[in-house]
């Protein structure tokens, strides 16, 4: 099935999450079942009724766009999740003192799987607090960095 660049339904759909005080994080479409996956976050939080909410609104929007040319298709409007991957500079900035996990392309001293607190950002690395000793990884290194679950 031929869509619409994602990048073309991003946008719109971005612009109508920040008028909603809703951030956008990305779209996803998935050929093999004809679905598009619009993933949500706020300050607080997303709960079904925010999720619900702004189905209703981006549906709406996206009849107008046509984003596969009058094919049906499936929407799907979801949280993160807990296990997010931390992609954007604000990602980061967010998650600043908090534990995270990092899974690496290849081993650095060994090992390929490191946990600690993210202390730094700037574009290019990240900082870690391991123990007592802060380490910096590559971005283009990292295969997946997320903040630590934790299970009391």
């Amino acid at each position: 099935m031929k869509i619409k660049p994602i990048d073309e339904i991003s946008a719109a759909a971005k612009q109508l999450a920040e008028s909603m005080n809703i951030e956008f994080i990305e779209a996803v479409w998935r050929p093999q079942d004809t679905s598009l996956t619009l993933v949500i976050d706020t300050e607080d939080g997303v709960d079904l009724d925010t999720c619900e909410k702004y189905h209703n609104a981006v549906s709406d929007l996206l009849d107008e766009l046509d984003p596969t040319f009058g094919e049906p298709y499936t929407l799907n409007v979801s949280s993160p999740g807990l296990d997010r991957p931390l992609k954007t500079e604000r990602d980061f900035t967010r998650a600043l003192g908090e534990d995270v996990e990092i899974k690496l392309f290849a081993p650095m001293r060994g090992k390929k799987y490191f946990e600690g607190t993210l202390t730094g950002y700037d574009g290019n690395t990240v900082t870690v607090k391991i123990g007592e000793k802060e380490e910096k990884f590559q971005i283009t290194k990292i295969a997946k960095i997320n903040k630590a679950i934790k299970f009391d």
